[in-house]
């Protein structure tokens, strides 16, 4: 099954050359998720030939612009193609009274139902799931209410070995065996013992968004041993004094986290525009943690089972 993120933007306030600001999606089987939505978003959906009618859940980090000033076009634009399928928004508390005004302003009235839950930004916990993940909230320290989320995937059935299966075996016994348990009969005679018929279920998969936030160590306990972890990486450590008066991180910080929590693998991004080459922030955060990649746009990081 499919576990794929793409990356849409990775600028920090302004845009700069070729980022845009932030925006990425996450693929889970046939189902996508737009993790922000800064402006702009929706041409580079266009660019990267995703249709956007297959998002049906945004999650919003915070209500700085670079985060979610291209919701409203990429609403406007599914009203516009007709949309009829109900669309979930989460968010801060504030973003429905923006889109409210927005909505009202333009005497726009959406083809869909737009479901907005307020999320609780200082609270680590669950607020959606569905038939392959679970997302909860990753308290964040910045200027202004914010959140990253983590995804994670549900655990996996055991497989069906095929060629060691018994003939004649119902849905309902076959169903029980992917579930970990042996088929019995009515008599309580075993049947079919799992263990011979099945092997382990594939490895349930992680991915956890950090955005804007100060080095925050206590993150890493929340997402410990994740396979990708993307972290903002605004500044070279030589601004820290900055990254901490603006509520940011540095490329040497997200590498220090991404060690601390032992997780697989590290994308940076929430690049200041001051910097043309990213390659220092690389490098910076390397030293910290060496399995680190630059989240530049268009880049799409798949995990395997």
């Amino acid at each position: 099954m499919e576990f794929e993120l793409k990356i849409l933007g990775s600028a920090s306030a302004t845009p700069f050359m070729d980022r845009h600001h932030t925006a990425q999606v996450l693929t889970v089987a046939n189902s996508q998720y737009l993790i922000d939505c800064g402006e702009g978003t929706q041409r580079r959906l266009l660019e990267h030939k995703i249709r956007h009618q297959r998002i049906q859940n945004i999650f919003i980090s915070h209500l700085h612009g670079d985060h979610f000033f291209g919701l409203f076009g990429l609403l406007g634009t599914m009203h516009l193609n007709g949309r009829t399928e109900p669309l979930r928004l989460f968010g801060p508390a504030g973003l429905d009274e923006v889109l409210t005004t927005q909505f009202r302003h333009s005497h726009t009235q959406l083809s869909f139902e737009l479901d907005f839950t307020p999320v609780d930004t200082t609270q680590h916990e669950l607020i959606f799931e569905d038939k392959q993940l679970t997302v909860h909230t990753l308290p964040m320290r910045h200027r202004i209410p914010c959140c990253g989320y983590l995804f994670r995937e549900k655990p996996k059935r055991r497989r069906l070995l095929a060629e060691r299966l018994p003939h004649g075996l119902t849905p309902t016994q076959l169903t029980a065996l992917t579930s970990g348990e042996d088929v019995v009969a009515d008599n309580g005679e075993l049947l079919v013992r799992n263990a011979d018929v099945t092997a382990a279920p594939k490895r349930s998969r992680s991915y956890a968004y950090c955005s804007d936030t100060m080095y925050t160590e206590s993150l890493a306990d929340l997402v410990h041993g994740v396979d990708l972890l993307y972290h903002e990486a605004t500044f070279l450590d030589d601004m820290r004094e900055r990254a901490a008066t603006t509520h940011h991180s540095t490329a040497r910080q997200a590498g220090l986290l991404a060690r601390r929590a032992e997780v697989h693998r590290l994308l940076i991004g929430h690049f200041s525009s001051r910097y043309r080459d990213l390659q220092p922030l690389l490098t910076e955060a390397k030293t910290m943690f060496e399995w680190t990649e630059l989240a530049v746009e268009g880049l799409t990081v798949s995990l395997a089972e």
